[in-house]
């Protein structure tokens, strides 16, 4: 197939998206009007022969200080067809392109998965005292052609960190948590949790613990929940005014796109989380809880009944996003994967982030400065 890259609308780009079963929320067209404070441009693919749109990619661009050179990233994408046989012929237009636009170097990140493990695989990886992270597990599924997929960008020239893109070095997660809803009923999905997960859904409903949708004016309350989290788990919090833009601009887009939920007991909120659509594909993004509460274990009801609203909006997974990859129980984040485990689902691996210097002067200065950070 023969290729044309030119810049298009975000009409065009937006109807691409929607009649794909499903694209990174970080690669709709409204995605740029969240990250306000990036340039940003809508990239299609065309295929020669037919004129018809084949691929598309958000680009964000963010500029150095005093001079007009930039660093583009496509953040979980772009999305084309990372299997072509002529990867070379749909990726080079875009870095020359790029580079016209005073790139410097270009970040992005295949939308390919490389390894998923099994809930019962990763519980046995738990309790084998050899086994420290999930790479040190036999994956129960592997993709032969995201492997042709790393070559290829290598032999291109992209590069990765010295750890290989693995674990939270990514801007993105490479490794996250997904419950697979395709071809399942509710009560599959249900009866795959383990036995606390049932135990706690039950809990918070016998105690009364209601899960309710919140609106924008509700995200101060959102921003309350928050702030208590980063302060017991250490994060810097996004201001609420991130918040409020994220659901502006996705909700102009599509008024389905992001929804807000609560969990409450006895009239107060207890926790709360951040839910993300496109097409078949659902994210829990944030989660918040209060410091009290815990005992009637909201957050449990809070999933289950966002993973019920997912199945009814006909989703094919469930994505509780990211993970480390550590299987060590005195890592502190191992708490992570031990508690999505816990919904059944899989570990997925991606293929990671991966960098093009295009200067590659200044592609090392912003190594230095980001591993000063």
């Amino acid at each position: 197939m023969s290729l044309t890259l030119r810049t298009i609308s975000r009409e065009q780009h937006l109807a691409y998206i929607q009649s794909l079963p499903s694209a990174s929320h970080m690669q709709v067209p409204a995605w740029s009007d969240v990250k306000a404070e990036w340039r940003a441009e809508n990239l299609g693919w065309f295929d020669d022969r037919t004129g018809e749109l084949v691929g598309a990619g958000l680009v964000l661009y963010r500029q150095l200080p005093k001079i007009k050179r930039y660093l583009a990233y496509l953040p979980e994408g772009p999305v084309i067809n990372w299997f072509a046989p002529n990867l070379q012929e749909w990726i080079e237009p875009m870095l020359a392109h790029l580079k016209q636009q005073g790139a410097f170097s270009v970040k992005m990140g295949p939308p390919v998965v490389i390894r998923r493990w099994e809930a019962t695989t990763i519980k046995k990886g738990i309790q084998d005292p050899d086994v420290k992270r999930l790479r040190d597990l036999e994956a129960d599924f592997i993709e032969p052609r995201a492997f042709e997929v790393a070559d290829k960008l290598r032999r291109m020239g992209w590069q990765q960190g010295e750890d290989g893109g693995a674990g939270f070095g990514d801007v993105q997660p490479r490794y996250v948590y997904q419950v697979p809803l395709a071809n399942r009923s509710l009560e599959e999905v249900h009866k795959n949790f383990n036995q606390l997960w049932r135990r706690n859904i039950k809990k918070a409903e016998k105690a009364g613990v209601e899960v309710v949708q919140g609106s924008y004016n509700d995200l101060e309350e959102w921003q309350r929940l928050y702030e208590i989290t980063a302060v017991r788990d250490h994060f810097r919090p996004r201001p609420l005014s991130y918040f409020q833009r994220m659901w502006t601009a996705l909700n102009a887009e599509d008024p389905n796109r992001m929804r807000l939920y609560f969990s409450r007991h006895n009239g107060v909120n207890l926790s709360a989380a951040t839910m993300l659509i496109v097409g078949g594909h659902v994210w829990y993004s944030y989660g918040a809880s209060d410091n009290i509460g815990r005992e009637v274990r909201p957050s449990n009801a809070m999933q289950w009944r966002m993973l019920r609203d997912a199945y009814a909006l006909g989703a094919t997974v469930y994505d509780l996003r990211g993970i480390s990859d550590s299987l060590d129980e005195t890592d502190h984040l191992f708490g992570l994967i031990q508690f999505k485990v816990g919904t059944g689902g899989e570990a997925a691996e991606y293929l990671g982030e991966w960098d093009f210097p295009l200067n590659k002067l200044l592609h090392k200065a912003l190594d230095i400065y980001m591993s000063r950070r």
